[in-house]
């Protein structure tokens, strides 16, 4: 299954394409964040973030989009951006028939790296032993972005592992519970 994930932003917005397999292993198809200038006015920036994840959505057709789910925060002009981002994601997903599926920050850090509470370095260096990503280092939104769609691919609606498997994020965990046991 492929799925898209999106961390949206209107400045900065990731978007992470994998492939999910039966057995719960993941590969990367491609990651990127979509930029757009603060300067220009919001139908303009929401006008290029559409086209340019419209463009993505069509070269790399997707079966299935993760989208991080709008939480309330203390800066509302920041909440604004992402559900507009948001909207674009599911704006396009709509056009096509495809499924959107929404992940909780907190979802996505348990799910990638074993804890609800895991920074961004934590969820990145997941990511990073999760999938074989480019040289040089990936901006958050990039790595955030796979950490959805990975999310999405082990418990979202995409369905592609069996019931009681564990996955591999979950895998590390134990074993490493296991060793620390061990030693101690």
């Amino acid at each position: 299954m492929r799925i898209l994930g999106v961390d949206p932003g209107l400045t900065r917005c990731g978007v992470g394409i994998i492939d999910a397999n039966p057995d719960r292993s993941v590969s990367l198809v491609t990651v990127t964040v979509l930029k757009t200038d603060k300067d220009l006015e919001l139908p303009q920036r929401l006008l290029q973030l559409r086209s340019e994840l419209a463009l993505l959505i069509e070269e790399f057709k997707p079966e299935r989009i993760a989208v991080e789910r709008v939480f309330a925060q203390h800066n509302l002009r920041t909440v604004m951006g992402t559900a507009q981002a948001s909207a674009v994601a599911f704006v396009e997903a709509a056009e096509r028939g495809i499924p959107v599926d929404m992940h909780t920050p907190s979802e996505v850090k348990a799910s990638v790296t074993g804890t609800g509470r895991a920074n961004k370095v934590q969820v990145a260096t997941m990511v990073g032993r999760l999938l074989t990503l480019p040289d040089g280092k990936l901006l958050p939104d990039a790595t955030d972005a796979l950490a959805l769609a990975i999310c999405n691919a082990w418990r979202g609606g995409a369905g592609t592992a069996p019931k009681g498997t564990l996955t591999p994020a979950q895998q590390r965990w134990r074993d490493a519970e296991r060793q620390a046991k061990k030693r101690g």
